[in-house]
């Protein structure tokens, strides 16, 4: 049976409170019912903030806007023992689509000023660490900063329009369940992904358009990871652990790319290059499987 609630907006703790003072605006509740929980999160513009929390609540969001400078959807649902959470936040003023990719592609003064007056506004949101997730972030423009340290993520999904998104384990703790599938998406923005040995994901899907793509995989990884990727016009940036990992690398190429391999490498068929140490039973080998159209690749 499958139950709907529907959170409101948070009011304002005190009337004539000054713009920019940051508040809860919306939280979500514990439960036994939820053993799991699906969180989907939208956002348009601004900086957004993820961190863990030991708090017991799904999800707590503070932020300095005021009620009349976005509109919300903000949904749960209950399926079974899984709770979904659906937070979708549009700010109401946004420049238009012209303007910012006028703003990235041809550096106009007055396009990055108008996208630069949205840098102060914020959002920032902290997750329990007492439950395992299946995350779906979409970000349009803006900035957002992900740390996952310490929390349960069993599946985790990135989308990036024009945004710019740094995912980290910045006090260095590691996923608390093994993920099963890690996404990321990037059109025009870009997206940086560090310490990706802490994430403990068995398989990373990467789809890059325009933008720019960094993985790090500088130290060893605590599990096997399949990498499989492709890259149209943008640029995929990957960083291999700095001890002798083995690694197993197949791409598919064209005239109108570049791919950039250690000269370390061995090339063992068409397509395909191992390092020195990697045999087909390696324990914890990193398996790329890449495409690149008229885009770049490098490992370093």
């Amino acid at each position: 049976m499958q139950k709907n609630y529907m959170l409101t907006l948070l009011g304002v703790l005190l009337a004539g409170m000054a713009v920019g003072q940051v508040r809860k605006q919306f939280a979500v509740e514990n439960t036994d019912a939820c053993e799991s929980i699906k969180l989907h999160i939208k956002a348009n513009s601004g900086n957004c903030y993820i961190k863990p929390s030991q708090n017991s609540d799904i999800l707590n969001v503070f932020s300095n806007q005021s009620e009349q400078a976005f509109s919300h959807n903000f949904v749960k649902t209950i399926n079974g023992k899984v709770c979904n959470v659906m937070l979708s936040l549009e700010e109401l003023s946004q420049e238009g689509f012209g303007q910012t990719i006028s703003s990235r592609v041809f550096s106009s003064s007055e396009a990055s000023a108008s996208v630069n007056s949205n840098t102060h506004k914020f959002w920032k949101m902290y997750l329990s660490n007492g439950k395992p997730y299946a995350l779906e972030m979409n970000y349009g423009f803006g900035n957002a900063n992900v740390d996952l340290s310490g929390l349960a993520i069993k599946k985790l999904k990135i989308n990036s329009g024009s945004a710019n998104v740094h995912v980290n384990y910045l006090s260095g703790m590691e996923n608390q369940v093994e993920m099963d599938t890690f996404q990321v998406k990037v059109d025009l923005g870009s997206i940086d992904v560090r310490n990706l040995n802490l994430a403990k994901t068995k398989y990373l899907l990467a789809d890059v358009g325009f933008g720019n793509l960094l993985l790090d995989f500088s130290e060893n990884p605590m599990v096997g990871n399949t990498i499989k990727g492709s890259v149209g016009a943008g640029n995929l940036i990957i960083v291999l652990p700095k001890t002798d990992t083995p690694v197993l690398v197949k791409i598919h190429d064209s005239w109108l790319c570049s791919v950039k391999l250690p000269s370390s490498f061995k090339k063992i068929g068409e397509h395909t290059y191992t390092s020195a140490s990697y045999t087909k039973d390696a324990d914890n080998a990193l398996t790329f499987d890449l495409d690149v159209s008229m885009g770049s690749i490098s490992f370093r």
